[in-house]
């Protein structure tokens, strides 16, 4: 993924003399990940250059250059790096275009290495895509695969409006075939990325693998999992997630970020919503622990993993499928009125 990414932002500066890479670390370097390695030296100094440690100033003078027709990217180089900048995304990023009534848009796009798994510390580890998701006025999309991740990046630097680019770090190191100048889905769009009948998954960025990885394993157990891959957190697709739910009739969905007021909570909202008479049980969420996130040795227990979410999964009320009285002699009448099969001998209050 991080070659994709090297070679997506290589394809935009030769294509396009208007393309600027600038942030901390990421000129003659190449980046702390080495996305930007052998930028500097292939197009010089003047368009991919390193910055000040001043994430305000990074995002503030990108602001400047993109209202007078550059396209800059810049890097954060860590999730929780980018707070200091939160100000001008917020207060102008944002509101420029609106502000002006679409007479001044900013085409620029703010990378953003988010999320755990690398083994680093507070503020190298942070899943801040809700910020960010709740701001009118911006895109924001995360790549889980390698050739999402070329064909994503091309397409926001392209963007006339301001892009929020997570790119989830622990994925960096995956593979996966990428075919130069090839684009995949337009990056507003959700993807199925496994088809299954009993209940869907909702995935986005570095948890997608981790799903798949999970109906992998549901399926030793009798279980037809899809996996939904939202690859754009806003604005948000609520077709392809919906066609999936209703589909399916279960949902659950699955993130790094602390679960209470996670971004997992508008999801699982807008598909009640819009599937409410579809669901066969509540709408769940798997998500990290609601606290800061913790040291390397214990973030393993922190981040969603297979058998959280195949518990979660298990959680999905398959023993609640209630059976007509006139389809099936009862054993058991609830207090609500309700019908047992013949089979089962619990009564649920």
């Amino acid at each position: 993924m991080a070659q994709a990414l090297n070679l997506a932002l290589r394809d935009a500066l030769a294509e396009d003399e208007r393309v600027l890479v600038y942030g901390e670390d990421v000129g003659p370097l190449g980046g702390v990940f080495r996305v930007t390695d052998g930028l500097t030296e292939a197009f010089g100094e003047d368009r991919c250059f390193d910055s000040p440690l001043a994430e305000s100033g990074i995002v503030g003078t990108a602001v400047g250059m993109a209202m007078y027709g550059q396209r800059p990217v810049v890097e954060m180089q860590f999730d929780a790096f980018g707070y200091p900048a939160f100000e001008q995304v917020v207060s102008h990023v944002a509101k420029m275009g609106n502000r002006t009534r679409g007479g001044l848009r900013l085409p620029l796009v703010i990378r953003i290495p988010y999320g755990g798994g690398i083994g680093g510390v507070e503020h190298h580890s942070d899943s801040s895509e809700a910020y960010y998701a709740h701001t009118p006025g911006l895109r924001v999309v995360t790549p889980a695969t390698p050739a999402d991740a070329y064909s994503m990046l091309r397409e926001a630097i392209e963007s006339p409006d301001p892009v929020v680019f997570l790119e989830p770090k622990r994925r960096y190191w995956s593979k996966g075939e990428v075919e130069p100048g090839a684009r995949t889905e337009p990056m507003d769009r959700a993807v199925v990325r496994r088809v299954g009948t009993d209940a869907t998954l909702i995935a986005y960025g570095p948890m997608v693998t981790t799903a798949l990885d999970t109906a992998a394993a549901a399926s030793a157990e009798g279980l037809d999992i899809e996996v939904v891959d939202l690859r754009s957190l806003a604005p948000f697709d609520d077709a392809t997630v919906t066609a999936s739910v209703r589909k399916t009739g279960r949902a659950v969905v699955v993130h790094e970020a602390s679960t209470f007021g996670g971004y997992g909570a508008e999801v699982v909202a807008r598909v009640t919503e819009r599937c409410f008479h579809y669901l066969d049980a509540p709408v769940l969420r798997v998500g990290g622990f609601d606290i800061p996130y913790p040291p390397p040795k214990l973030e393993e227990h922190h981040l969603p993993g297979v058998d959280r979410i195949l518990d979660t999964l298990a959680r999905l009320q398959w023993e609640s499928r209630w059976v007509e009285p006139e389809r099936s002699a009862p054993s058991a009448v609830a207090p609500n009125g309700l019908v047992l099969p013949a089979h089962d001998t619990r009564v649920n209050a």
